[in-house]
This record gives C-alpha cells, sequence and structure tokens, in this order.
C-alpha cells in the first residue's frame, strides 16, 4: 500500500546571538552559492560522470548527415563523428559508454552546444568567424561552394540570371545570409522563400513554386539522390563563398578539442578519410541509391594531408 504524504514538523533550534546568527547566515548562503555555480568540469570528465555522450546530427543534409530507409544516422558527417565517440571511449577507458543522439537544426545547434544539451555537433555546418565566437570547431571535415539548384530548362546558369526570380534557400544559413546581401547589392529584386531544412528547400523546387535552391554545392547534389527525375536539374553558378564544415563544441575546452582534432588529423592523414568520402560522394548512396559522382577535389586533397581548422572568413 502507498503511504500517504505527511508533513514532519521542522526542528527549529533557538536562536543564537544577534552576530553568531548572521555569521551561521552568511556561511550557509556561501555554501548554496557555490552549490547553486554551473559545474566547470570539461566535456570528457562530464561525459564520465554521467555515463554517456550525446552527440548532434542533422535530418536531412545528404550526404553528410541524414535518416535512411530504418530511421538509423547516415551520412558522411557522421562517420567522423563515430570515430570521434570510439576515440572517447578509448580516452576515458569506457567501452560501453552510451551515445546519445539528438536531432538539431541550423536554428538551434549553436545554443544546444552553448548550453550544454549536446557535447559535439557533426554536420553541415560552417565554421566561419563570426560562429567561432560562441563555439569551437573541429579541423575542417569538408570544404564546399555556395552555388544552386535549377531545372536544366529554366534559363538560370549563374546568379545574375536571378532578378525578379524566386529563390529558396535553408533558414538559418550562410546561404541565406549571402542571398541577402547579394539581393540588397545588386538590388536585384530576388523573392526570398526560407524553408525549415533542405528538403523542404528542395520540394519547394521541384513543385515549382520556386526558380532555384541556393545551398552548398554538395548539399545540392544530395538533394538530386531523392530527385524523382535527376536528369530534369542542374547544380549551376559560380560559388558565392568557399566555406570549411567543421564539428562543433564548446569552446575554451582545449583537452576535447584536442582529442576531436588528434582523432580526425589521423582518419586523414591514414587515407581513411579519403574512404569515407569515396564511400558517400563516388557511391550509391542508402536509400535511393544514387551516385553523386562528385571527385574529391585538390583542395580536399591538400586539406587531407595537411589537416587545419581555418575557416574561409
Amino acid at each position: 500500500m502507498r503511504r500517504p504524504f505527511r508533513i514532519v514538523p521542522f526542528p527549529w533550534p533557538q536562536l543564537a546571538p544577534a552576530p553568531l546568527l548572521l555569521v551561521a547566515l552568511l556561511l550557509a548562503c556561501t555554501a548554496f552559492a557555490a552549490q547553486a555555480q554551473p559545474s566547470t568540469a570539461d566535456t570528457l570528465t562530464r561525459i564520465k560522470e554521467r555515463g554517456y555522450m550525446t552527440l548532434g546530427h542533422r535530418e536531412s543534409s545528404v550526404p553528410f548527415s541524414y535518416y535512411d530507409d530504418n530511421g538509423q544516422v547516415v551520412g558522411y558527417s557522421h562517420e567522423f563523428a563515430l570515430k570521434i565517440v570510439d576515440a572517447v571511449r578509448r580516452h576515458l577507458e569506457e567501452p560501453l559508454l552510451v551515445l546519445r543522439l539528438v536531432p538539431v537544426t541550423p536554428e538551434n545547434r549553436i545554443a544546444m552546444i552553448r548550453s550544454g544539451e549536446i557535447d559535439l555537433e557533426c554536420g553541415s555546418t560552417t565554421h566561419n568567424s563570426i560562429r567561432a565566437r560562441q563555439v569551437a570547431f573541429s579541423n575542417t571535415i569538408f570544404i564546399i561552394g555556395t552555388r544552386m539548384l535549377t531545372r536544366r530548362d529554366s534559363g538560370i546558369r549563374d546568379f545574375s540570371d536571378l532578378s525578379a526570380r524566386t529563390v529558396v534557400t535553408t533558414a538559418g544559413t550562410t546561404s541565406e545570409r549571402l542571398l541577402r546581401r547579394m539581393n540588397q547589392l545588386r538590388h536585384a529584386g530576388i523573392r526570398i522563400v526560407t524553408a525549415v531544412d533542405h528538403h523542404e528547400s528542395f520540394d519547394l523546387l521541384e513543385r515549382g513554386e520556386v526558380d532555384a535552391f541556393m545551398m552548398d554545392d554538395a548539399l545540392l547534389y544530395g538533394e538530386l539522390a531523392r530527385a524523382q527525375s535527376p536528369e530534369d536539374w542542374i547544380v549551376t553558378g559560380t560559388p558565392q563563398s568557399f566555406e570549411a564544415y567543421g564539428c562543433m563544441m564548446r569552446r575554451d575546452d582545449f583537452v576535447f578539442k584536442r582529442l576531436v582534432d588528434n582523432t580526425l588529423a589521423r582518419l586523414m592523414t591514414s587515407g581513411e578519410a579519403e574512404r569515407i568520402y569515396r564511400k558517400w560522394f563516388m557511391s550509391p548512396l542508402p536509400p535511393s541509391g544514387l551516385n553523386l559522382n562528385y571527385p574529391l577535389s585538390e583542395t580536399m586533397r591538400e586539406l587531407f594531408r595537411a589537416p587545419n581548422d581555418r575557416p574561409f572568413q
């Protein structure tokens, strides 16, 4: 039988003389304030204490981080993330350390790192100097150019062709900032539409509600992987920026960042990173089976030879 709730009277002690009581209250408040402060423990210590690691991932950034037909997270960036998780397990000597996967969006991913809701995020996040004031970035895992996807018969071949056209981009991304700046500086009269994720952006394009989809070129090729008629579409336009993708973590945690960077550097210089690249950019993608045929660029080869965490802007 469940015991009834009851209130136990608190045995108040007799009050001490005023000076002594004041000292006691001050000591108690100091102790309480110390306990109320957030933990200053580093990421690895927090992971070990709670017994699990939280990894932020994207839901529809093909081929970097997305769900397959079985609801499993897969992708190029996700493979790097899992290698980092294995390195954390070895470092902590916790081979059975639990991994918790947490979906993130462009709008909330930085806030979730800063708040400690996730320990690491590996998807398609651009490393730039503005974001680096809020979070830390790993060694670069991918380098992209910002271009656009449109119908082959649309008449759009470069960004100068977008005047008075409707263009979609994913909200909270670098591409949205670039597109708005371009529209303002060139007085192009572009009608800008934003979507919650890359899938929704491409759906708007495929339904004919917009004329072009501006985003990182590798992500645009990823959307082709699920197009009903891939031959109807073309990735085009002079790149408006080159950007470095990295994994995000909290700032000023030098021990954790060193572990992450060393893990990525070993993958790159050993040839393992190139194998991962070929799997996701030059082989049939799950679940569609479409091959992006996106060869490793000389810029990426140089990155794999000499890993670094330098942003482009």
